[in-house]
């Protein structure tokens, strides 16, 4: 029994290793990936562009003679900003179409819909946007922000004395998983810094939410009792449209009042006059307008690809292009696209961003990367106030909440785990 076991747990390291053979994903002259972006609905405002992105780099990539000898072919489905719809097309991507990849949500709700599909199929996903962390999946690689590399440092700059030393926050947001989960986490790094419940105002509305009236005049009571406020914004979609103009309304001034985002960035502002939110901010791992030829080459590329020299660049975008950069690179390592084979091949995968910096992707499915707060400009694009001197390294679980504390995401063997406090294959460790 002892030796069977052991013969068992050999063929499981072998597999978890990458030292086991695979077969190719796909045997005809096609590779397919999928891309699961909503193209109507209120996330079509956010989510089209990065659809364009993906097929920016599979023209990219035919034009250099394709991938592993073949030509390759992106597979667009719309789930229309309907979370259980994301679900249904994950299912018929990775069952119908056989793709070998699939580049794709936005949401969070939407990310937490194609999970089990993705898992059950062992199928792989690129997800691209900001979240809220507390995830790590094996069938997941993580190339937007998790909350150390976006929300945490927002906050901290806004009680900077550069950032305005700000005492009492609003928690503005869209009523989904990505903004409650971050504010629980902000709220509790706020606790950590002696910030009160007294000084925390939280609201929710819903997706496409378009009569902010009401909640904007909240925020200027709220902001009315002395101490300096900020705003610090998880509205997703096209509800941040109507806020901004609302906030422009009733002359809520960033001087006053900033307003910081995680869901707004260049894209978004590109529909709306930003002449009154000039001083708010957002902040990302990328903004467009960063100097460097990485940078300058990506733009190009886009411009000549979307055939309009307008179409801004924007953060999601970027983790875009790593993701798909990284996953090619992972495929040419593995000889294949067998999913298990470039799953192993993705760690320690590295590419040099058009935010100037070499990211790379860790074992926790996340990648390391930097933090840049932007400041809106009249012509909506973002000045960089402040960035990181180097990468920062991705949190899949907050060392905020009392819940998350010795989590351990690492899907190395002998972890091989995404969420507990020891390693899964323990026994064979040593």
């Amino acid at each position: 029994m002892r030796l069977r076991n052991i013969a068992k747990a050999l063929v499981l390291a072998g597999t978890v290793l990458g030292t086991a053979p695979f077969a190719p994903a796909q045997a005809d002259d096609v590779i397919k990936i999928g891309v699961l972006h909503s193209l109507s609905g209120t996330m079509a405002i956010s989510e089209s562009t990065l659809k364009d992105t993906v097929l920016m780099m599979v023209d990219d990539l035919n034009k250099h003679g394709g991938l592993l000898g073949k030509k390759v072919e992106a597979v667009v489905v719309d789930p229309a900003s309907n979370w259980p719809l994301f679900a249904e097309k994950a299912r018929e991507l990775l069952e119908k179409d056989k793709v070998a990849v699939v580049f794709g949500c936005w949401t969070s709700v939407s990310r937490k819909s194609v999970l089990p599909v993705f898992e059950e199929l062992n199928g792989l996903l690129f997800y691209p946007v900001q979240y809220e962390g507390e995830e790590s999946s094996n069938n997941v690689f993580y190339t937007g922000a998790a909350p150390n590399q976006q929300a945490i440092p927002a906050v901290e700059y806004l009680m900077s004395k550069e950032g305005g030393e700000a005492k009492r926050w609003v928690l503005e947001g869209t009523d989904y998983v990505y903004p409650r989960t971050t504010n629980k986490i902000l709220r509790a790094f706020l606790h950590s810094k002696g910030v009160s419940d007294a000084d925390i105002m939280e609201n929710y509305t819903p997706f496409g939410f378009s009569d902010w009236q009401t909640e904007v005049a909240a925020i200027k009571k709220f902001a009315s009792a002395g101490k300096k406020t900020a705003v610090v914004s998880t509205i997703n979609g096209d509800a941040n449209v109507p806020f901004y103009k609302e906030l422009a309304n009733q002359g809520v001034k960033a001087t006053d009042i900033p307003v910081v985002a995680f869901s707004v960035g260049e894209q978004e502002l590109s529909g709306i006059d930003t002449k009154n939110l000039v001083g708010h901010l957002a902040a990302w791992n990328y903004f467009e307008s960063v100097k460097n030829p990485t940078n300058a080459a990506f733009i190009k590329q886009w411009h000549t690809f979307i055939k309009d020299d307008k179409r801004v660049t924007n953060d999601p975008m970027e983790a875009t292009y790593i993701g798909f950069k990284m996953w090619t690179q992972a495929v040419l390592q593995a000889g294949t696209t067998d999913v298990d084979a470039v799953r192993q091949a993705m760690y320690g995968q590295t590419v040099k961003a058009p935010s100037g910096f070499t990211v790379v992707m860790n074992t926790n499915h996340h990648l390391s990367k930097p933090v840049m707060i932007g400041e809106i400009r009249p012509d909506g694009q973002f000045d960089v106030v402040w960035k990181t001197k180097r990468t920062i390294k991705a949190d899949a679980w907050s060392p905020y909440l009392a819940e998350d504390k010795g989590k351990v995401a690492d899907w190395t063997f002998p972890w091989v785990c995404g969420n507990c406090t020891e390693p899964k294959y323990k026994a064979y460790a040593n």
